[in-house]
């Protein structure tokens, strides 16, 4: 084995009690703390041991295994370039404490960035210093407070969102303090005007909304409300985590949006998911500009960019330091690598993928599909007919496509939808994956119920008991 071939046992015997006599000089361990027998650790060679862990590896699911179809979190694949720019040294061997003479480089490519985010987006001025998409959002709601206690409207606090709104937009709005007032969708899954215009009131600080919205619909009346939230004396802000449906066809700025939050982390190139490291950059109209948080990134008459701190009328600082430099690299790569041509094209094949998986499921009729018929970059169908017939719900669909080596889709989301399954293919996935995939759900639901309610049956880890995993969490490991 490797590890006798280096050292022979009496060998490796004296060298670990070398080290024990060495550490115990050093200090000594209470006795409590002492072990009292031996490490019960198998005795593997480096052979079993490679293939254990590189096994487990394998067990892992992630973008590079197949599609991840999760909708309105846009799991798509990310080009390696985009990494490998990131990974160079003269970009990871920086400090963010340097002297700003000698980052003269990495600020322009933040100068350019925030740029590049206005055009994409129609605004006017961008920070990038939100670390994610919800942290983003935290920050419009502050940028939202500064801008009506400038105008002595301190008394505004309420802000409405439709029921189709993301999960992070509730929490982000009672985080700072304001008010949650939640409007019904109507008939079409889009904003009901008249319960809008209804709602609005001189207490109405702001109307966040996606558009397309997470139904992934169009809100074709957008200019309406745009006009009615603004003749209210409120503001409009854009939840942009959709916005990779229509990045080169419409910009937010254009329907009259304040406030907008991208997700970097999920529309230009960065991969996702697990906690981090994200980026939710903030972009706002210039009625807005002065309330943005320190420091900006400002260029001089000489051509030098500084970190801009002259800013009295700011809301401070938000984070340490200035983003997540790498995440934001890698979206800057992915921009100029796409240019406009390549983001509008992105978006069209975004679109068309969902269109077209979305027509070949519904003609299966097994599943069902409420509100629109025409949809943006996702989709969302219901199992609710499946439930009544055979009592299969979403939760078994998304269970039993683990046995077929499928990534599940969202399910239960949004709420609007009867047992929903939201579904996301990107511009990433192919023809073939995608038939794939929906080949997969129509033999699910033509299976055996009982089959469908006990998956997965051939993954290494069966259903787990979410309710009570809910219920009773276990929130300490005890070291045995």
């Amino acid at each position: 084995m490797y590890r006798s071939a280096i050292y022979e046992e009496p060998l490796l015997n004296e060298i670990v009690t070398s080290k024990k006599e060495e550490i115990n000089s050093i200090t000594t361990i209470p006795d409590s703390l002492q072990r009292k027998k031996n490490i019960d650790i198998p005795n593997l060679d480096e052979t079993q041991i490679v293939r254990h862990f590189h096994r487990l590896s394998q067990m892992n699911y992630g973008i590079d295994s197949g599609i991840y179809p999760l909708g309105s979190c846009t799991m798509k694949y990310n080009p390696k370039l985009c990494e490998e720019i990131a990974s160079w040294g003269k970009f990871t061997n920086i400090h963010p404490c340097q002297d700003i003479s000698t980052i003269q480089g990495n600020l322009q490519i933040l100068f350019e960035l925030e740029r590049m985010l206005c055009e994409i987006t129609g605004m006017d001025f961008f920070s990038l210093q939100p670390a994610a998409g919800a942290h983003g959002e935290f920050l419009g709601m502050l940028l939202t407070r500064a801008y009506h206690e400038d105008k002595n409207q301190g008394s505004r606090d309420e802000v409405i969102l439709p029921d189709t709104s993301h999960g992070t937009n509730p929490a982000s709005v009672s985080m700072a303090g304001y008010k949650l007032i939640e409007i019904p969708s109507n008939k079409d899954g889009t904003v009901d005007l008249k319960v809008l215009e209804e709602s609005l009131s001189e207490k109405t600080a702001c109307f966040m909304l996606t558009n397309p919205n997470t139904l992934g619909i169009f809100e074709s009346d957008i200019l309406k409300i745009s006009k009615l939230v603004h003749d209210a004396g409120a503001l409009l802000y854009y939840d942009g985590a959709n916005i990779n449906a229509i990045m080169g066809k419409a910009r937010p700025g254009d329907m009259g949006f304040d406030i907008v939050h991208l997700n970097l982390h999920k529309t230009f190139a960065t991969p996702h998911g697990g906690g981090g490291p994200g980026s939710g950059p903030i972009g706002v109209k210039m009625k807005l500009e002065k309330f943005l948080p320190i420091p900006r990134i400002g260029r001089t008459k000489e051509g030098k960019y500084i970190f801009d701190y002259d800013a009295p009328e700011s809301i401070g600082k938000i984070r340490a330091y200035y983003g997540n430099f790498s995440v934001l690299l890698k979206a800057y790569t992915y921009i100029l690598m796409m240019g406009r041509n390549g983001l509008k094209e992105a978006s069209e094949i975004a679109v068309l993928n969902s269109n077209y998986m979305k027509k070949k499921i519904l003609d299966s009729k097994l599943y069902e599909m409420p509100y629109k018929d025409i949809r943006k970059h996702e989709f969302v169908l219901s199992c609710e007919k499946l439930k009544q017939e055979k009592g299969i719900r979403a939760m078994d669909i998304a269970k039993r496509l683990l046995d077929y080596g499928f990534h599940p889709p969202t399910i239960y989301f949004p709420l609007i939808v009867k047992e929903a399954l939201m579904i996301e293919p990107t511009e990433t996935e192919s023809k073939n994956d995608i038939d794939k995939y929906v080949e997969a759900l129509i033999k699910i639901a033509n299976e055996d119920p009982v089959l469908v309610k006990n998956a997965p049956n051939n993954t290494s880890v069966k259903r787990v008991d979410e309710v009570s995993a809910s219920k009773n969490p276990i929130l300490t490991w005890k070291m045995i």
